[in-house]
């Protein structure tokens, strides 16, 4: 599996277990909805920045948005 891919559906789960929209995420983002969810369908890859503040706004760490143990 492409690891966007992978990425993006960890994403889309942690986001949902925060109980938050994709368009509240894209909001504190500065982004549109629909780039947002991008994201989440490993369209497009995240950058660093994005990176740390999503792992530390669903309290998730890189490791589990990229499938390492």
């Amino acid at each position: 599996m492409d690891i966007a891919v992978r990425v993006g559906e960890n994403l889309k789960a942690a986001r949902r277990a925060a109980g938050v929209t994709q368009r509240q995420i894209a909001a504190e983002l500065k982004k549109y909805q629909s780039d947002y969810s991008d994201y989440e369908r490993g369209k497009v890859q995240l950058d660093y920045e994005k990176i740390v503040y999503l792992c530390r706004r669903f309290n998730v760490t890189p490791n589990d948005l990229f499938d390492f143990d």
